[in-house]
């Protein structure tokens, strides 16, 4: 299905980007894969290390069309990876948010549209899930661009993944956590109490890939992650270290939730469970409502939102076994050398 097809991957120069390329790059799958991204030094580092004539770079901006048109010729798959993510900069410079994940999706999908991509799966977050702040109200919006595309796109199929914290990635708190230990500082936790969603780089990509090969038009996948406080994960990175630097409560930042939640409680009405994923299909009905009729046994206010509160919890060792598998803690604290330690 993959031999022989050409792969985008918008904000490709990220965590998640050389995860893919980490998958995908050195097997036959995929004879090219473009990388499109903002940041040149990005990727020539990323040129530099991974010295693949598959791999193939494009410099542009989703919420420049023309670049991205200019990437998207001959283009079977896209993975919309590109977006502003960080929470307290999206609250200072909401617009800038909406410019980069509403409208750079439009200009990715109506590209896509264009040279009649096979499908294109736009990666979300828990935070769009009853948003407060802008980063989440931004990918929220986002999702229903998306949905909204998927009903009118004809021979490409747009579906989403929407997941938790990636572990270890850039801008995430296990490397900040690393780095203050490695500093003698203390840990800056926000709130010990607080609960996210952990996942790992490689349960980020296996969402996206499930997503590929079972995604109808609309369709939103969930994949389903275990959670824990960020007390517990501070003293399990601490734990893991060996370190005894003390934990300075700092205290909510701007847009942040006690808990995360993954799939909305109208959203669970309505979702099919596939084992290690749920499934959310876009509702397809169109605008003339009083022609429908609906009938139903469960009422949305029986159901439960999935969130980070009520998911499976990890106490400090659940954390220590989780956290001690990711390339970066056992480069860092165990000083193992990974060859596929991501730039």
């Amino acid at each position: 299905m993959l031999r022989n097809k050409t792969l985008l991957i918008t904000g490709g120069t990220g965590s998640f980007g050389n995860a893919v390329l980490q998958r995908f790059l050195n097997t036959n799958h995929f004879s090219e894969i473009r990388i499109f991204s903002r940041d040149e030094k990005k990727q020539d580092d990323m040129r530099n290390t991974f010295k693949n004539p598959k791999l193939k770079f494009y410099i542009g901006d989703v919420r420049d069309y023309k670049s991205v048109d200019r990437a998207m010729g001959g283009v079977d798959y896209v993975f919309h990876a590109a977006a502003l993510k960080q929470v307290p900069s999206c609250e200072f410079f909401p617009l800038e948010a909406a410019k980069t994940n509403i409208f750079g999706t439009q200009n990715v999908i109506e590209a896509a549209v264009r040279y009649k991509v096979k499908k294109v799966i736009c990666l979300s977050t828990d935070k769009a899930a009853y948003p407060i702040n802008a980063m989440g109200i931004s990918k929220a919006m986002m999702e229903k661009v998306a949905v909204a595309s998927s009903r009118t796109v004809g021979e490409t199929t747009v579906c989403l993944t929407r997941y938790g914290n990636v572990m270890a990635s850039r801008g995430s708190v296990i490397p900040l956590f690393i780095n203050q230990i490695k500093s003698g500082l203390p840990l800056s936790v926000t709130d010990p109490n607080m609960t996210r969603f952990l996942m790992s780089l490689d349960d980020a990509v296996e969402l996206v890939l499930f997503a590929f090969e079972n995604g109808n038009p609309g369709d939103l996948f969930v994949n389903k992650a275990p959670a824990a406080t960020i007390g517990d994960l501070a003293e399990g990175v601490k734990a893991l270290a060996g370190a005894d630097n003390e934990i300075k409560i700092i205290g909510t930042r701007h847009g942040e939730k006690l808990y995360e939640t993954l799939c909305t409680r109208e959203e669970m009405l309505k979702a099919e469970d596939m084992g290690d994923f749920y499934r959310i299909p876009a509702d397809n009905r169109d605008l003339n409502y009083a022609m429908y009729f609906s009938e139903g046994d469960r009422s949305v206010g029986e159901m439960e939102d999935y969130h980070s509160h009520n998911a499976v919890r990890l106490d400090v060792e659940g954390v220590k076994e989780l956290v001690g598998k990711l390339p970066l803690v056992r480069q860092e604290l165990f000083g193992e050398d990974i060859e596929d330690f991501l730039v």
